[in-house]
């Protein structure tokens, strides 16, 4: 195996995390019926995403905490979806790639969940 150093390798990462998410009925209903993410479209907004957390590179300009927190008010996160979220993310870095990045790539996941959490603390079941 090798680290996360390309593009591309985020978009085998989340093309694969999000096969995952999608076939786990605990959360799939999120993304499917809730935010109804057309999956072609939205993977290389992902990427896009990623790209600038871990390689400081790219042009993401969404606010991702206000994208979450809108989605946050249709259906309410619980700590269930975060944790259901976060196991996928990491078993899915895990099982692809191996190194600093993406050893960052899963601390960065985690500091944006919790910094969500927080802020949805009073939405948060």
């Amino acid at each position: 195996m090798k680290d996360l150093s390309t593009r591309n390798d985020l978009e085998v990462l989340m093309n694969s995390f999000y096969q995952k998410l999608l076939q786990d009925a605990s959360i799939n209903y999120i993304f499917t019926e809730i935010a109804q993410i057309n999956l072609e479209k939205h993977l290389p907004i992902l990427v896009d995403f990623w790209q600038q957390t871990l390689f400081n590179i790219g042009g993401y300009k969404n606010n991702v905490l206000q994208i979450h927190l809108d989605l946050n008010a249709k259906i309410s996160f619980s700590e269930e979806h975060f944790e259901t979220w976060l196991n996928h993310f990491n078993q899915t870095v895990n099982e692809l790639f191996i190194g600093e990045n993406a050893e960052k790539i899963k601390t960065r996941a985690l500091s944006i969940a919790t910094v969500m959490k927080i802020k949805m603390a009073k939405k948060i079941t």
